[in-house]
This record gives structure tokens, C-alpha cells and sequence, in this order.
């Protein structure tokens, strides 16, 4: 499982926007190439085929632009990730996320099953089409949404018609909501509304841990789910809700045995050891960072990194930057015994927890959509390529086009023109000497921030002024300075690391040539 989301209410923000994030990184092993790409209307597909579950979905005839940022290299799928289209509305799919034996087995995923046999022969079955995933959802449902809500309720539609065949969270954002959903087996689901003033960590592992069913029947005013939900927990027996006549029963909730208000993370997903080795140490990094005023080591703490209560959402104690997400979803337990580049513990503790940075990351997007601004220039992806630990964060607007040739000219060609490439060629030259080169990443960083913040103010400026049909050229001129300046830092950065890596190779010798 790979991929760790957070979730930034818009008065939990320094300025005001929605934020949405997450990490995408490539499953144990592997290294998948991302780039960035703006989908026209007519690349669109009208009949969709998903390669990994072979379902053919039929689409609307009329999709909006999107930007995204698939798969670099064909034959496995588009897996577009992360986007915001022209409706300034952003999606981010998805979190591969855990859940259980009673689950799976009162709502079973929809797994492709390949034909058996030879057609026409006795014994010949044919082949069994599985339901959407990872590789289908942003391609299905952000083309059509308005606002977060509608995608939520189309992605619903969508579970409940076709199945998945993973276990998912997926994030939608607007200019005032933030929406989560979580698979729950092949067919149900849940959602919810992010507090305006509160933040939330997800890493691989179900997180919503309150849920208000009779709002999700009702008004839906912060839950949605699917329609029978009640009905198919009651009757697997789901909620662990400890006893009627407790607070969050009521009398359906008497008729039926489902608790209004009810635990998802109790009743759908898991607390295996394996998830306090590979999840909770994530959440409990993220949380002490943003609110480091709380005890989080040591015996009287209120959580550890592998504790199972550790909450979904939570108030920070201040707003919350783009810098700050930047910092966690590139965090390797800084600061604790637990950093495997740390002077700190020993070495059975160091690499005991998988980082948020780590080799595998393949993208990182951060959706920001900003109120104080007109809406043909609201909506910025911050973009980072490869391992969080070494690379930067740059903001590209989404109101354009066409991305920056540098972000999308990915290929299977390993090359330091392209900006992928040139992230995961830095992270394995600096983290073979990472003491030594943490000071050019640092420097780097910075920098790039830096002139990504100055681009968006200067550019921003000057949109004000134009009219709506006039504005994308603006952008992508942004876009193209911001690319040009970034390529220009990077190969900076490229050859201060080769330099000082190069320096401490087992083939030195200290004495010269003559």
C-alpha cells in the first residue's frame, strides 16, 4: 500500500483556501514515472475502459478541462491521481486505505476474473469484469463536478453501480468545503466534511472515526453515505457501538441495532500490527508536528506512533501553511529515535516506522483553491516530483491549456530535462551522502518556494485586470517562467550533490596527480 493524504479546512489555512494533498508513491520495489497534463475536453473518453478491471463505463457528453498528472508511460492505465478542473473544484484519488474480515466478507470487492478455458470448448468461462479503482477515478468524476459535493454524490453513484475492488479514500475540495470519502467492501461507502478549522491525517488505513448516520439519511449536511448502509450493518452485525440506550442511539437506531452516531474505524476498518508499523507512526508524526504543544513521547503521552486512537481531524494551533504540508508529507521522523538518516535511538529503531518521505514517492500534488481571488486564476497545484526528502514544491496554475513542458515530458528515457527524472536522479545521489547535501536541499528548497510564492503574487497582479477569456494565456506564461526558473534551479541543485557525493566515493585517494 502506498500514498499519505492531509486536509487543510479553509480557517484552519493561512489564507483562507482549501487545501487537499497527498503523497503518491509506488507500491514496495517499484519507481512509476508521473508527469503533469492538461486533459481537453475532447481527449476525454465517452466510453471508458478500465485496463486493470476491464469494466466499460459510458461518460457525459460534455466534460470540462482538467488538469491531472498520470501515468508517464503507457499500457497500464491513465491513473491521472490529482487535479483541479475549470469549475475550480479539485480531487485527489487515491489513499489505499484497510479494512476487515467482517467487511470484506458481508460486501465482497469486485475482482476481475480473466476468462478460462477456450471460447466454444466445454468448461470455457468467460471473463468476469471487476469494479473501478485507483486507476479509473479522477478520469471518471473530476471532468463532471461543480463542487466537492457533487463529487462525492457521483463517485458514490458510481461505487454503488460498478463495485471497486480495493479499499480507497478519496478527497474533493471547493472554494468553501472539503469532502472525504471511504470505501467500505465492494459497494458502500462513506463520506464526510472536513471541519473548516481542522486539519486531517490519512495515512493507509481507514480514518474517519465519527460518523453521523442520521445526518447522512437526513439533511447530509456534513455526512453522506450509501443509502442502505443502516440496513447492510445491521444486518452483518457491523457496529461495535458497545450498547443501546448509549449516546448516539436513538429509536431507529433501538429498531435497527446501528447506533446514530457510530465509529467507522471501529466498525469497517482494521488495528493489525501491521498498520502500527506502517500507518499510525504517520498520523502520530503529522499530528506532532502540527500541534506540538501536546505530549506525544514517552510514557504519559497521550498517543504513540502506534496508538489506534490517534483522531482523524484535529484543530492546529496556528494556520497552516503550504510549507507545513510540505514538511510532513516529506517527514522521516526528524527529530526522534525513529529517523533512519538520525543521530537519535539506536539502529533497530531507526527505520522501525515507514516514513512519509520516502524513495517510492512518485508525485506530491497540493490542490489549493483560494476565495480572495477571481475564479479565472483561484485554482494552483503545487507540484514535487520523486522523494519528498530532496526535492521542492512548486505551484503551477490550473486555468490554462497546456502544463509546462519540463513537468510534462516524462518518458522511459532517463534524463536530466525532465523534471521527474531530475528529482529521483538528486534523492539517490543525496541520500547516499545525506548529512552532506542536506544543506543544498535545504538552500534549494527554499529558493524555489521562495520564487514560487513571487511568481503567484506578480502574476496575480496583473489577472485582476484582464478579462476571464484572457487570463489562461497570463497563466501559462506564469506557468512557463515558473518552469523555466525551476529547471535552471534544479540542474543547480543536480550538480552540488554530484559534486559533493562524488567527493566521499570508496574509490577516492587523498593523494593528486602531479
Amino acid at each position: 500500500m502506498a500514498c499519505t493524504t492531509i486536509l487543510i479546512g479553509k480557517a484552519a489555512s493561512y489564507d483562507g483556501s482549501t487545501i487537499i494533498a497527498r503523497n503518491e508513491d509506488s507500491p514496495g520495489g517499484q519507481f512509476e514515472p508521473k508527469k503533469m497534463h492538461v486533459v481537453q475536453p475532447e481527449e476525454q473518453p465517452r466510453a471508458y475502459k478500465a485496463v486493470e478491471s476491464h469494466v466499460t463505463i459510458e461518460l457525459p457528453e460534455e466534460p470540462m478541462r482538467y488538469m491531472s498528472v498520470p501515468d508517464a508511460l503507457p499500457g497500464h492505465g491513465i491513473w491521472a491521481a490529482a487535479g483541479i478542473n475549470e469549475a475550480n473544484v479539485a480531487m485527489t484519488a487515491t489513499e489505499t486505505i484497510t479494512s476487515n474480515e467482517r467487511v470484506l466478507g458481508a460486501d465482497p470487492l469486485v475482482v476481475y476474473r480473466p476468462a478460462r478455458g477456450t471460447e466454444g470448448e466445454e468448461g470455457y468461462e468467460p471473463e468476469v469484469v471487476g469494479g473501478i479503482g485507483e486507476e479509473d477515478m479522477v478520469t471518471l468524476v473530476l471532468p463532471y463536478i461543480r463542487s466537492a459535493r457533487e463529487g462525492v454524490q457521483r463517485l458514490g453513484e458510481l461505487l454503488t453501480r460498478y463495485g471497486t475492488y480495493e479499499m480507497n479514500g478519496i478527497a474533493f475540495s471547493d472554494v468553501d468545503e472539503i469532502w472525504w470519502l471511504e470505501t467500505v467492501g465492494g459497494h458502500h461507502w462513506i463520506a464526510k466534511r472536513v471541519p473548516d478549522d481542522a486539519y486531517v491525517t490519512m495515512p493507509n488505513q481507514l480514518g474517519i472515526d465519527s460518523f453521523d448516520l442520521a445526518d447522512a439519511e437526513g439533511a447530509r449536511r456534513e455526512h453522506m453515505a450509501s443509502a442502505d448502509l443502516r440496513a447492510w450493518m445491521a444486518e452483518n452485525h457491523l457496529d461495535l457501538t458497545l450498547a443501546p440506550g448509549s449516546v448516539g442511539f436513538a429509536a431507529q437506531a433501538e429498531a435497527t441495532g446501528v447506533a446514530d452516531v457510530f465509529n467507522p474505524r471501529e466498525a469497517f476498518g482494521s488495528h493489525s500490527d501491521s498498520d502500527h508499523v506502517y500507518n499510525t507512526p504517520r498520523a502520530w508524526y503529522m499530528q506532532r508536528c502540527l500541534n506540538p504543544s501536546d505530549r506525544w513521547d514517552g510514557p504519559g503521552a497521550a498517543h504513540g506512533p502506534e496508538s489506534d486512537t490517534i483522531p482523524w481531524c484535529r484543530v492546529p494551533e496556528r494556520k497552516l501553511t503550504i510549507e507545513d504540508v510540505k514538511y510532513v508529507l516529506s517527514a522521516h521522523y526528524q527529530g526522534t529515535p525513529y529517523d533512519p538518516y538520525g543521530k537519535l535511538g539506536t539502529e533497530a529503531t531507526r527505520g522501525l516506522y515507514r516514513p512519509i518521505g520516502i524513495n517510492r514517492n512518485g508525485q506530491l500534488a497540493v490542490l489549493q483553491i483560494r476565495p480572495y481571488l477571481p475564479e479565472s486564476c483561484r485554482g494552483v497545484q503545487w507540484m514535487a516530483f520523486g522523494s519528498n526528502v530532496f526535492n521542492a514544491l512548486v505551484p503551477f496554475y490550473t486555468n490554462v491549456e497546456a502544463a509546462p513542458a519540463y513537468l510534462e515530458n516524462t518518458s522511459e528515457r532517463v534524463t536530466s530535462e525532465s523534471f521527474y527524472w531530475a528529482n529521483r536522479i538528486i534523492a539517490a545521489l543525496a541520500d547516499a551522502r545525506f548529512r552532506d547535501n542536506s544543506a543544498h536541499i535545504e538552500r534549494y528548497a527554499e529558493k524555489v518556494g521562495a520564487l514560487g510564492h513571487q511568481v503567484l503574487r506578480e502574476t496575480e497582479a496583473a489577472v485582476r485586470d484582464l478579462a476571464p477569456e484572457e487570463a489562461p494565456a497570463a497563466l501559462e506564461a506564469a506557468n512557463t517562467r515558473m518552469a523555466d526558473a525551476l529547471k535552471a534551479e534544479t540542474e543547480k541543485l543536480l550538480a552540488s550533490v554530484l559534486y559533493t557525493t562524488s567527493l566521499s566515493m570508496k574509490n577516492a585517494f587523498a593523494m593528486s596527480d602531479n
